[in-house]
């Protein structure tokens, strides 16, 4: 038997995300990090509207952080080779296209947030009509939009002459931020593996929920050679070892997109249990078992996690936000009345009991997501008095994460049943002030975990799993507990305020300013409406100068 130091066999994780990388060493017997390291991610915007990344910065990021992490276990007197394997957990629907030859990539990451597709989008929605929209939505889980993988490969094929080429020369590969790094870490150009997940797959609308396989009624609908694409994988599996660096012959045993990922790491393995991501967006799964449930209500069924590649999927409803924690990086970077996010929290507990509410702000930055899906949205605050403050902003900013929240969590009890508790994860979650708004809107007890790294958690889980080596179970760990503090009355009062001003941010874009659409958002199923084009705030030059007047108290 292998013998181990006194950590026993240890699971590393990459964690790739929107905002940074980081690569975590976990031991598999008590779920403790033992060290990490962490690299921020640019994003960049050629036009308006355009969401970036460079694919070889995030591929060198993840090298890089997992050099390091390893070198500090040799500083912490802990061999290398007691990681038995990784975990990948990455962004989804952000779109990578590379060739098989030279192994680089063949135009930038577009990122999820991305909405330059907004016309192929209205495109096929005018061509293909409501009955075809519908059934892609059936099949994939995924109403028609801009959010995910399969309209930003077809603008890719559409677009950029390089990737034509190497289609017509059979030298084209694409995928998913995980399979980009499955394939470079496994030899890429010389012997990588091109592979994918499902809980991946799942977020391109390529995939068939039923059969768990790419679906050629699909890829006919978005014009995708499958030839193209990678291998559909169970969650906990060797997909191949990695070919270079410390790490050399350490298999990769597991992957699963960043949000299923916190599911598994919150612990959410049964029917009902409900986690919340509040990070650049925000993403509530509701873990639905072996149920496929279409919702009635403006939420997304996706694969939460397949244990092996003879176990049973597992499905979930997701209400995803758009815009959460990048508000108050816009608070930061583009008003600049935030000094940094950290310090939302102590400046919205300082906006006393009856200033609280006196403003309401909706961040439609890209439209709205789940459960309105509405394009035509654009941000607005409603409200504003010669009493307002830069407080009073960054505080209704973390309200309008709440609402959101709420109204995701509303649908989901339509769906399916009420929320009893939530269980929060994510860079936001840290803010206490924003956890305790949350459960005063919710009515339920908010939980947040001291371990904060569950999506990293979620990772190493499913890859330690597949090695055998992470217990069956493992106690709850310590948490925060946030319990409802308000009347139903205020609770109430607070709701009915920030719906009539998310009525008022309605219909502020359209595509096209001369021609109405044909097909209005009430004429189709709500969860096939379509998103937006371009990223602007309010239209109007109020908030300029709301900007330059508003001082610090």
């Amino acid at each position: 038997m292998r013998q181990f130091g006194k950590f026993g066999p240890l699971i590393g994780a990459i964690d790739e995300g929107t905002s940074n990388v980081k690569f975590l060493i976990f031991a598999a017997n008590t779920s403790e990090v033992l060290t990490y390291h962490q690299i921020p991610l640019k994003r960049f915007s050629p036009q308006e509207g355009w969401v970036e990344q460079d694919a070889l910065e995030i591929l060198n990021a993840v090298l890089e952080c997992i050099e390091i992490t390893t070198d500090n276990l040799r500083k912490l007197d802990i061999s290398p080779e007691d990681v038995v394997g990784i975990g990948i957990t990455n962004q989804r629907e952000t779109t990578i296209v590379w060739s098989s030859i030279t192994g680089q990539p063949l135009y930038s990451a577009i990122v999820w947030l991305d909405v330059r597709t907004s016309k192929i989008v209205d495109d096929l929605v005018k061509r293909k009509g409501a009955q075809c929209v519908n059934a892609v939505s059936q099949t994939s889980g995924l109403p028609l939009s801009t959010y995910f993988s399969s309209v930003k490969l077809k603008w890719l094929l559409q677009n950029i002459p390089a990737v034509k080429d190497a289609v017509a020369a059979g030298e084209c590969m694409a995928g998913t931020v995980d399979s980009w790094l499955i394939w470079n870490l496994t030899g890429g150009n010389r012997g990588g593996i091109h592979a994918t997940d499902v809980t991946n797959a799942s977020r391109t609308q390529l995939m068939s929920l039923k059969t768990l396989q790419w679906d050629k009624g699909l890829l006919h609908f978005f014009d995708i050679p499958m030839q193209i694409l990678p291998k559909i994988k169970s969650s906990a599996e060797i997909y191949g070892y990695i070919s270079t660096g410390s790490l050399l012959g350490v298999p990769i045993a597991g992957c699963l997109g960043d949000q299923q990922a916190a599911l598994v790491g919150q612990g959410c393995m049964r029917f009902g249990q409900v986690k919340c991501t509040f990070g650049t967006g925000c993403f509530l799964l509701y873990n639905t078992g072996d149920s496929i449930i279409h919702s009635q209500n403006g939420l997304l069924t996706t694969v939460a996690f397949k244990l092996g590649p003879d176990a049973p999927p597992v499905y979930a409803l997701e209400g995803s936000v758009a815009i959460a924690g990048d508000t108050l990086q816009w608070l930061k970077n583009g008003l600049e009345i935030l000094n940094d996010v950290q310090d939302s929290e102590i400046e919205a507990s300082e906006v006393t009991d009856e200033e609280e509410g006196s403003i309401c702000l909706v961040p439609a930055f890209n439209g709205l997501y789940a459960p309105y899906w509405r394009k035509d949205a654009r941000g607005i605050m409603c409200g504003l008095s010669g009493r307002t403050s830069r407080r009073h902003i960054i505080r209704a900013t973390l309200e309008a994460v709440c609402q959101q929240t709420r109204a995701v969590a509303t649908a989901m009890q339509a769906d399916c049943a009420p929320l009893r508790r939530l269980l929060a994860d994510g860079g936001m979650a840290q803010n206490s002030v924003l956890m305790q708004m949350q459960a005063d809107v919710l009515a339920v007890p908010v939980i947040r975990p001291l371990m904060m790294e569950s999506t990293a958690l979620g990772a190493a889980i499913v890859a330690g799993r597949a090695l055998r080596v992470w217990p069956a179970s493992i106690p709850n760990p310590p948490a925060d507990i946030f319990l409802p503090s308000i009347s139903n009355e205020e609770r109430e009062i607070r709701r009915v305020r920030w719906e009539s001003a998310l009525d008022r941010c309605m219909g502020w874009s359209t595509d096209n300013k001369d021609e109405k659409c044909k097909i209005q958002p009430d004429e189709i199923d709500r969860t096939n409406a379509v998103l937006p084009p371009g990223l602007f705030f309010l239209g109007t030059a109020l908030l300029v100068i709301i900007a330059d007047k508003l001082k610090p108290i």
